[in-house]
């Protein structure tokens, strides 16, 4: 899939656990593992975006490319986009997955899944979700939840995220993973719109997309990968991979598997 290319935006400026991006986890930096994980997906060619020049090179001794950018992008989707419209401003890169620097943990099998709702010409945005399987993370604000309808086996359309327990009544609710795969149409006109109202309410930047009309579908995937915000989730990190050890990250895909077209 030559048209798929996985960017990741880090910054240092994290007010919770400061350097996060070069965190140690088993003496490789957290982003790097990121990195890692993006590449095993196999679907496209993976680049750091971010104005550290320290990211940078931690990010260049791995093996791996990384752009450098201005230091006041206010979200990664701005930030991305510019080292876009700096690697590749003929508009190669049909199809952008920004992927957050924070999710050590994540399958490289949940990357690819994000791109198959990009196989329906309909949808603007792709982004994964799972299940929530712990009765205490349906009231909580630090989860942020989709609601969708199903459209699909394994896929909803989304009508709303937020931070509430939503919807209301009996059935599953489902934990939004904070990757999006972007059409680069889509990406150009989200990065140039102003924040909507509901986005400011609910601090949940993918809601500027919904209120401009624009689609998003979710593939559900079967874990929520640990995003890395605290020094407590360091060390969950830390135990994580240490004990699953390198080959749980690597992908499986069918030997009859065909990408979709886009």
């Amino acid at each position: 899939m030559v048209d798929v290319l996985i960017m990741i935006p880090a910054r240092m400026a994290a007010t919770r656990l400061p350097g996060k991006p070069l965190a140690d986890i088993g003496g490789v930096p957290m982003i790097v593992h990121v990195l890692r994980r993006a590449q095993e997906a196999e679907v496209g060619p993976v680049l750091v975006a971010t104005d550290s020049e320290a990211i940078a090179a931690a990010v260049a001794k791995a093996g791996g490319r990384a752009v450098l950018t201005r230091a006041d992008h206010t979200c990664g989707s701005d930030r991305i986009y510019e080292a876009l419209e700096q690697i590749d401003a003929n508009g190669g890169a049909k199809i952008i997955v920004n992927l957050q620097g924070d999710l050590p943990t994540l399958s490289p099998a949940a990357i690819a899944a994000a791109l198959s709702p990009l196989g329906d010409p309909a949808v603007d945005i792709a982004t994964i979700a799972a299940e929530i399987a712990l009765p205490e993370e349906r009231g909580d604000p630090n989860v942020v939840k989709v609601v969708g309808t199903p459209i699909a086996p394994r896929r909803l359309r989304a009508l709303y995220f937020t931070r509430a327990a939503a919807p209301a009544g009996e059935g599953p609710l489902y934990h939004h993973i904070g990757l999006y795969a972007f059409r680069r149409a889509a990406l150009e006109k989200f990065v140039k719109l102003p924040p909507s109202p509901l986005e400011q309410r609910e601090k949940l930047e993918q809601l500027r997309a919904l209120e401009a009309g624009m689609r998003i579908d979710v593939a559900l995937v079967d874990a929520v990968p640990l995003g890395v915000d605290t020094p407590a989730d360091l060390e969950k990190a830390r135990a994580m991979l240490e004990h699953d050890g390198p080959e749980k990250w690597k992908p499986v895909f069918r030997k009859d598997r065909v990408p979709p077209k886009y």
